[in-house]
């Protein structure tokens, strides 16, 4: 999921904003722009704003790299969240009494309300704080910051540490308080597999991380520490394996209608959207076939893809992944499809267990982290599935191929060392989920198109079999939420019209319920391919590909209807597929 700060207030920003002020600690602006960005009143409110935004949720800093809040996370209270919900509603109110802006700013000021809104869903229209235990387990609770981004010497980060240790107990207690049973089974589940793995990193991944360091003190406050923090962990888990499921997972369809039109300004209408989604379903599995026909004529499609997915990176996937990367790179490079700003790394590692649920991912640097290498995370199965179903887990090369390209080159790792680069801070920070994963998404079909693999039939049957996990993302996400589609119809859906693996289908059905917006995968993908051959259609087509992808991904992260009315200068923002 990508990155994205939620912000109580500074005192600096306290007449602009109205909202609590925070500790003097906490007055330190973290962003240093250029003076043009102070110029104006706007401007002003923008660098106040987002540090707030900042302050109000440290976890999400210290990831963005504002250290400064190191140790600290958020205030999980029944006043924290109402602070919270004050400074968005400040936020929106504040920048609607600006008038006369530049065009940049008009985007800027529309950027942020969009955001603020869409936190503003989350928070209270989805009541995520007491239904989801995926607000915490996503939410700042990952130590992974500290153990694996090298962005201090190790003691420093090691004090950090230990300080987030010892912040952990009281956030357990307030997430504790704050979720309400009974809780769908997917819910638990999830919930129970993310606080065991955290309870386990806390007690086991962070004193090896550290190990090294020569200091009997730290040592022992470490140990001290994560053993709390772990324990307090373990505490929410066992409660959580305890409770009987029950209650409904499903947004409703106004809610889930809400959902998009906050979150990422699309208002068309939920059939629309489906049957968009549907037609990319039928042209790929079209596009399957007849791959298959090629790669394995005479076999059915499933027989083709297992056939696929057969050949598995000898030494792992860990390994052939960082063997694809360098060549993705040249290809990209050598295709002029992208620009490539900086000199940074992506480094391939395995997942660590708490966050095992997520097949791949990357964990990219913050934009306040200057010059840090991304990690690309790929998990492993679960080691209590039967041997032949973590066997068809791990992917095939062609399969992970088009995985390293969403997750790295030039995906979600080149998306970010953009919108790490543009001016402003609200396009560093809040980089939104339709756009980083729609961008990721799109970059595999495109670089099938731009001719990666050779018109290797194999090759594009790994293609095409992740983007039918994403179609069956978008129709299982509305038929979850909206349909009345139960989690083992949705499997089923997987497995039969997209054709995943078992245990794929298990984790994306199940994942449908606690993250209803995963449709943004297609959804974003199918944006960012209408707006391209809407605009490329007088900027030299094909030719003009490397300058609406350069152009797309300088605005940052916003919702895309967004980048459109910007790019095609239209008089308000759509959502076109």
């Amino acid at each position: 999921m990508p990155r994205s700060a939620t912000g109580v207030l500074t005192l600096l920003a306290l007449s602009l904003l109205v909202a609590p002020a925070l500790p003097a600690a906490a007055k330190q602006p973290v962003h240093k722009p250029a003076s043009i960005r102070s110029a104006t009143p706007w401007d002003s409110f923008v660098r106040h704003a987002t540090d707030a935004w900042l302050a109000i949720d440290p976890a999400t800093a210290v990831y963005e790299g504002a250290h400064q809040y190191d140790g600290q996370l958020p205030d999980w209270s029944n006043a924290g969240l109402a602070a919270k919900t004050d400074f968005l509603n400040g936020v929106i109110a504040r920048a609607a009494t600006f008038h006369g802006l530049t065009s940049q700013q008009r985007f800027e000021r529309d950027y942020m309300v969009q955001v603020a809104k869409g936190q503003l869903f989350w928070l209270n229209d989805a009541d995520a704080p007491h239904h989801n235990p995926a607000f915490y387990v996503g939410g700042g609770l990952d130590p992974n910051v500290y153990l694996s981004r090298a962005y201090a010497p190790p003691p420093v980060r090691m004090r950090a540490l230990i300080r987030f240790f010892d912040a952990v107990p009281r956030a357990a207690a307030q997430i504790r308080a704050n979720l309400s049973n009974p809780m769908p089974a997917t819910f638990l589940y999830f919930g129970v597999a993310g606080f065991s793995g955290f309870a386990d990193a806390y007690a086991n991944d962070a004193p090896r991380a550290f190990a090294d360091v020569q200091d009997a003190k730290l040592q022992a406050q470490l140990k001290a520490s994560s053993q709390r923090a772990s324990a307090a962990m373990k505490d929410i888990a066992d409660w959580l394996k305890a409770q009987k499921p029950g209650g409904d997972f499903a947004l409703g369809a106004d809610r889930f209608a809400r959902m998009l039109a906050t979150t990422e300004a699309v208002d068309a209408p939920l059939a629309t959207i489906a049957a968009a989604g549907q037609a990319d379903l039928d042209r790929n599995r079209a596009a399957l076939v007849e791959a298959c026909a090629a790669f394995a004529p005479g076999q059915s499609v499933p027989a083709c893809v297992e056939k696929m997915n057969a050949e598995k990176p000898a030494d792992g996937p860990v390994a052939e992944a960082t063997r694809q990367i360098p060549e993705l790179e040249t290809f990209v490079r050598s295709h002029d499809l992208v620009s490539i700003p900086g000199t940074e790394k992506a480094l391939v590692r395995p997942s660590p267990p708490y966050n095992a649920q997520n097949s791949a991912y990357i964990d990219p640097a913050g934009p306040l982290d200057k010059g840090l290498p991304s990690i690309y995370y790929i998990s492993p199965p679960d080691p209590s599935w039967s041997k032949e179903k973590q066997a068809a887990y791990i992917p095939g090369k062609a399969d992970l191929l088009f995985t390293s390209v969403h997750e790295v080159m030039p995906g979600h790792f080149v998306q970010f060392l953009h919108s790490n680069r543009v001016a402003s801070p609200v396009g560093q920070l809040f980089v939104g989920y339709a756009f980083a994963e729609g961008w990721a998404h799109y970059a595999e079909e495109m670089m099938w198109e731009a001719g990666l693999g050779n018109g290797d039939p194999k090759i594009h049957i790994g293609q095409l079999t992740n983007a039918l996990l994403r179609d069956c993302r978008l129709l299982s996400a509305i038929g979850m939420h909206t349909g009345g589609m139960t989690v083992a119809q949705s499997k089923a859906l997987f497995r039969e019209q997209c054709f995943q693996d078992e245990g794929n289908a298990d984790q994306q059905a199940a994942r449908g319920t606690y993250d209803p917006a995963y449709l943004n995968y297609t959804l974003g993908k199918l944006m960012i391919r209408r707006l391209r051959a809407d605009w490329t259609a007088t900027h030299g087509g094909r030719a003009g590909w490397r300058a609406f992808h350069d152009a797309f991904l300088s605005y940052g992260g916003p919702p895309i209807p967004l980048v459109r009315q910007a790019m095609m200068r239209e008089s308000a923002p759509h959502a076109l597929f």
